[in-house]
């Protein structure tokens, strides 16, 4: 249809940037006028008080903004998972001690060498058997790498992340995991922690799915969130506590149950003595079969697998 409207006598449209001319608030007061005023508008620019709270480290680390802090915590990691596709994930824990077998190896060495060097050096005794128990202990590291490749062959591709692995971003079994996926081309996602000494995430992270959150709770929150799977395998005082949380989740039934799959049933035998807090009356019979052993990556995988096909809610696993 023709515009048969005649032009209007109306101004055109302001810009929506600039200005024809600067508005009064665009120039500090002149020094003609007052002497002291450039001086004394410079301090008002550099005083905390005039700092944009957006852009004030001080104010946003302070006690009183910590629920702004968990709120950003926690919604940094969500989007860009969610801008990711990630929908489910198998989530690996295990100890940052556990090396791979030839650093396992190279370590229990070089103790070697120290002692010959110095046979009364402190604690060498102590610290030779413990390096030779972690060069035991080496093998879950091959264990965990080789399960993290079969989650990441899971799906249809690099770009399928249905269901995704997910660990605490650091090193020892978490890399090995890590490590699993990237080898066979997949994504994988790494949850490093703020600690008072800096850590680094291991290399093997996707690079847009490694997060850094400051707060423990906020990072086991992300953990449980798509979880489908736990799979823990023997390591220390973290190790055990992202465990038993989610054991009381389940127990309470705070969250939906997950399989959970300890590695290494030699180790847990010796670590936690369940049986004993049964027969103790401090948890139920059915408590105890919150979770399952596993001594390789084939059999994880089948645990998780078979407890959702029972579940009436199957992976698909291949």
């Amino acid at each position: 249809m023709t515009n048969t409207t005649k032009p209007s006598d109306s101004p055109p449209p302001a810009d929506p940037v600039r200005r024809q001319e600067p508005l009064p608030s665009e120039s500090a007061k002149s020094r003609e006028d007052d002497p002291s005023a450039p001086d004394r508008v410079a301090r008002l620019l550099d005083s905390p008080a005039y700092r944009r709270a957006d852009s004030d480290i001080a104010f946003l680390e302070s006690d009183d903004a910590r629920g702004i802090r968990l709120e950003l915590d926690y919604l940094k990691p969500e989007l860009m998972l969610r801008a990711a596709g990630i929908v489910h994930t198998v989530v690996v824990f295990g100890g940052t001690r556990i090396l791979e077998p030839r650093a396992a190896e190279r370590r229990l060495q070089a103790l070697i060498d120290a002692q010959e060097a110095d046979p009364d050096a402190e604690n060498i005794d102590r610290r030779i058997e413990i390096a030779r128990r972690i060069r035991e202990k080496s093998a879950f590291y091959e264990i965990a790498r080789e399960f993290g490749a079969i989650v990441g062959r899971s799906g249809d591709g690099p770009e399928d992340c249905r269901l995704t692995l997910m660990t605490g971003g650091g090193p020892g079994i978490m890399e090995a995991a890590n490590r699993g996926a990237n080898e066979v081309g997949a994504k994988s996602i790494g949850l490093n922690i703020t600690l008072p000494r800096e850590q680094f995430p291991n290399p093997y992270i996707t690079e847009d799915l490694c997060f850094l959150v400051h707060y423990f709770a906020v990072r086991k929150l992300h953990f449980l969130m798509r979880a489908k799977a736990l799979v823990v395998f023997p390591g220390g005082y973290g190790t055990l506590d992202e465990l038993f949380e989610t054991l009381t989740l389940i127990q309470t039934r705070k969250i939906d149950p997950l399989p959970i799959v300890l590695v290494g049933r030699k180790f847990w035998d010796r670590a936690i003595d369940v049986d004993h807090l049964v027969t103790e009356g401090v948890i139920d019979t059915e408590d105890r079969e919150l979770f399952s052993y596993a001594d390789d990556a084939d059999r994880i995988w089948s645990h998780i697998c078979d407890w959702h096909e029972r579940a009436g809610k199957p992976l698909g696993c291949s």
